[in-house]
């Protein structure tokens, strides 16, 4: 006979069983609310892999009684949410409360199948329960966004993976038919990286892999995950670690250590449009003014991936993240908005906008010495005329400070000094 995996057979069946996201299921937390007056809008679970989104709408349905309809967006088009409605319209009696839908990776739908949901929520037909890896901001059309609640569930913390381990150790029947002795939990927490379906998964594959009684010890854990390497790596699930690894070899330079780690990536499952948006976050906050046409290689990758999706794809990010990886390098533009941010974040001066940069639309604005004294840069030779453009009181303040270690933004900083003479 086939045992299910440790993950399904500790499925939590209500709220008191769930363990973390405790800002949602506590005992303040919003879905508890929803479950004890039975009012439950559309809403959305953002949050990484193996954290409980699945697990949290088949307990919000089960706990209210009502009919619960599950789609992937992998799999599904507009036919099957169609379908999925004239079956719910048929369950509907009287006044009762609408039965709910769920949508699995609901960042996957295309904008035609999203559009074909709005109807069905709008009417009622449905409560939509969607799940998502990805910022719903991005990926979810604004009419059905601004019809749901977007929940955010967080990665475990070291002592819910403790909770979750010590339960599965006490209560799953299967290893407690076999000895089991715990003596590290680093490498376990570790590499389970917040992920509650990914630490039962590595004690399944310890388990496994051992002859009679069992021994967690870091040690072990890292060997049977060595050893088992595709099938840890093909599960589809968020590798933090190596996204950071990713990142951090783009930044430094290293062509082809970025191009293994987006290899492991997309061989383990990860979604390409994470990548590709990791990608125009790097070409705005590694590269920046060093390459400007890196943010442009960047946003065009964004957009053909979306476009061709895999495999294809796998070519378009390639050919972005060694143009990226051994591009010139600067910050200069992330520290400088965030050198603004802060000061004005302490700044406890509502400092007015000076007078000469104000528009003047009427009369009496332009009496009260609205836009007086504005030299306009282009009546001037070089479309350049020294004033003051800062309020009072930070004159001469330098927020961005150019890179002059790279030939693009050399250039810069002498024309700044050219131009403002000393100012800056």
């Amino acid at each position: 006979m086939t045992v299910a995996p440790l993950a399904e057979r500790l499925r939590p069946r209500t709220l008191d069983e769930y363990i973390g996201q405790e800002h949602l299921v506590g005992e303040n937390g919003v879905l508890r609310k929803f479950i004890e007056t039975g009012n439950v809008p559309s809403f959305i679970l953002w949050g990484p892999p193996g954290v409980g989104k699945t697990t949290l709408a088949n307990i919000v349905a089960a706990e209210l009684k009502r009919p619960l309809f599950t789609l992937s967006a992998v799999t599904s088009g507009v036919k099957d949410v169609r379908e999925v409605m004239e079956s719910a319209s048929r369950q509907r009696f009287f006044d009762a409360r609408p039965p709910f839908l769920f949508i699995d990776e609901i960042h996957r739908f295309n904008k035609s199948q999203q559009d074909s949901l709005l109807g069905a929520v709008e009417k009622g037909i449905v409560t939509l329960i969607g799940a998502t890896t990805e910022n719903p901001s991005f990926e979810v059309i604004s009419p059905l966004l601004s019809r749901c609640q977007v929940y955010i569930l967080r990665p475990m913390e070291q002592p819910s993976l403790q909770q979750l381990l010590d339960r599965a150790l006490t209560t799953d029947e299967e290893l407690r038919s076999r000895k089991v002795e715990v003596l590290q939990t680093e490498a376990l927490f570790r590499f389970s990286g917040g992920d509650a379906r990914k630490l039962l998964n590595i004690l399944d594959i310890v388990a496994g892999a051992t002859e009679g009684d069992i021994v967690i010890s870091d040690e072990r854990v890292t060997e049977c995950l060595q050893q088992n390497i595709a099938l840890y790596d093909k599960q589809g699930e968020q590798h933090y670690d190596i996204i950071s690894a990713f990142i951090k070899s783009v930044r430094g330079s290293d062509p082809n250590a970025a191009i293994y780690w987006l290899a492991r990536m997309l061989a383990g499952g990860e979604e390409p449009r994470f990548i590709a948006r990791r990608l125009v976050i790097l070409a705005s906050e590694d590269i920046g003014l060093a390459n400007p046409n890196a943010l442009l290689l960047a946003n065009a990758c964004f957009d053909t991936v979306h476009k061709i999706g895999m495999p294809e794809a796998r070519i378009t990010l390639a050919e972005t993240t060694i143009y990226l990886a051994t591009s010139a390098k600067s910050n200069s533009a992330y520290l400088a908005i965030d050198k603004a941010l802060a000061h004005i974040n302490r700044d406890t001066n509502d400092r007015p906008v000076p007078l000469h940069l104000r528009n003047a639309p009427t009369s009496l604005m332009k009496k009260a010495g609205y836009g007086k004294d504005y030299k306009y840069a282009h009546d001037y030779d070089g479309s350049f005329v020294e004033q003051e453009f800062l309020p009072g009181g930070l004159e001469g303040t330098r927020f961005y400070e150019p890179d002059e270690q790279n030939g693009a933004e050399k250039k810069i900083a002498e024309r700044i000094r050219e131009l403002w003479r000393g100012k800056y």
